[in-house]
């Protein structure tokens, strides 16, 4: 999905609720003015807000992602794989990650795999938390996992897996860009 569409998908799933950018906000925990940069400018976050939007509207993250086609069983070759979703780092908007959805076109889905690359990202960055599940392998390059007051450095081949309410940041680490395929479970 053109990312120009995320914005569209959220005001359409917000007025199909009947709701108003305030009770989404008020609803997601999220500001109303991040949902209206959501929807009219283009704003694309982390997984986090985005998720949060999707609870609050009663459908799956990947809801804002796919249409509504469900393939079973779902191919997705490597060299057709496109950029679902780009999510940007501080003041200049450089792109921090890009998602890669592998479960596009499968709307009976209950987990959300991915194949991500990440770019190196610089200061302070924010831990996440959110309900569910998350499974990763490292492809390329060294990954940092910040969980809770832990750190961790996974090299190509490492994999992890853990409960995605501790605090998390996941990043590329040592500078350079890495990948991951990363499969993400939201209890209902």
């Amino acid at each position: 999905m053109e990312q120009s569409k995320l914005g569209l998908r959220v005001r359409l799933f917000r007025e199909k609720a009947g709701m108003s950018r305030e009770e989404l906000a008020e609803k997601a925990g999220l500001s109303p003015g991040f949902v209206t940069s959501m929807e009219e400018r283009d704003i694309y976050p982390s997984l986090t807000p985005l998720l949060k939007l999707a609870r609050a509207l009663g459908v799956r993250l990947g809801t804002f992602l796919d249409g509504m086609e469900s393939a079973d069983p779902l191919i997705v070759r490597g060299n057709e794989r496109e950029a679902e979703l780009v999510t940007h780092t501080g003041g200049n908007k450089r792109e921090a990650l890009k998602f890669y959805s592998l479960g596009r076109g499968k709307s009976d889905r209950h987990m959300e795999p991915f194949f991500i690359e990440l770019n190196p990202e610089e200061g302070e960055h924010e831990l996440s938390s959110h309900q569910g599940e998350e499974f990763i392998v490292v492809v390329s390059g060294d990954v940092v996992l910040q969980h809770g007051r832990e750190r961790h450095i996974l090299r190509q081949g490492d994999s992890l897996y853990f409960n995605s309410i501790v605090p998390h940041y996941i990043g590329a680490a040592d500078g350079k860009p890495a990948s991951i395929y990363a499969v993400l479970y939201f209890p209902e």
